[in-house]
């Protein structure tokens, strides 16, 4: 077979190829048109959003807003608040404003410590709410207070804030809640801020060894018991 005979081609074959020829000059003919008209047309559209979007010198000078963008946004946002009346108090009198100052008792107000809820607690002067929480939560712990001096120990009363308070008390022991020694467990009895737990299982086992106890003379013969903690739990402590 002879190389030419690959080369060769018919009369409708080349009319086919001239054709082909033809139309892809044509096309890559308009891609540059269009390209190039794109290039040219970018300046222009340039230039026409430098001239709108960007405000003159003169412009932002003379315009308050414009020194301020959020500015309008801001009037429109106070004037939505003032109509739906999230400006709290702003159409009302001062008298009219409800206030959540707790009046407080006159001088000369005497409280019962063991009786008196957070609200009354509150109407002492020098206690407020957490202070009104945190002395139920201890006489909750203690069963009552015998004592005005237990105040003390609340936590965060320190000795100035105790000697501004303690003349407003008074303790009504009658209130307190004891504990039965010959029925309850070493468990429950630990719970006493008194009473640490070694000391509880004392009073268990004690209370197993004689099946009941009638006394106190029958706890302070222990070590882990001393004239300190006498004090602090005779109120505390039953022995029916």
């Amino acid at each position: 077979m002879n190389w030419r005979d690959l080369f060769y081609f018919s009369k409708g074959e080349r009319r086919a190829l001239t054709v082909l020829l033809i139309l892809i000059s044509l096309s890559w003919l308009a891609l540059q048109f269009k390209e190039n008209k794109q290039e040219a047309d970018l300046p222009k559209a340039t230039a026409s959003f430098n001239n709108t979007a960007v405000p003159s010198e003169a412009t932002r000078t003379n315009n308050p807003q414009s020194k301020n963008p959020s500015s309008g946004f801001q009037s429109s946002k106070h004037s939505f608040r003032k109509k739906s009346g999230f400006l709290r108090g702003e159409n009302k009198i001062p008298s009219e404003r409800k206030s959540f100052y707790t009046r407080k008792f006159p001088e000369g107000t005497i409280v019962e410590l063991n009786s008196a809820d957070t609200t009354i607690l509150k109407k002492v002067p020098g206690i407020g709410s957490t202070f009104a929480r945190r002395i139920i939560k201890y006489r909750n712990l203690l069963g009552g207070f015998y004592s005005v001096t237990q105040l003390s120990e609340v936590y965060g009363i320190d000795e100035e804030r105790y000697e501004a308070m303690k003349s407003w008390f008074t303790v009504d022991v009658s209130l307190i809640r004891q504990l039965h020694v010959n029925i309850m467990s070493s468990k429950k009895l630990s719970k006493h801020p008194y009473i640490s737990y070694r000391q509880a299982r004392c009073i268990e086992q004690l209370v197993k060894q004689k099946g009941r106890l009638s006394g106190w003379e029958n706890l302070q013969l222990l070590e882990e018991f001393t004239k300190t903690d006498k004090e602090h739990l005779v109120p505390y402590l039953s022995f029916d």
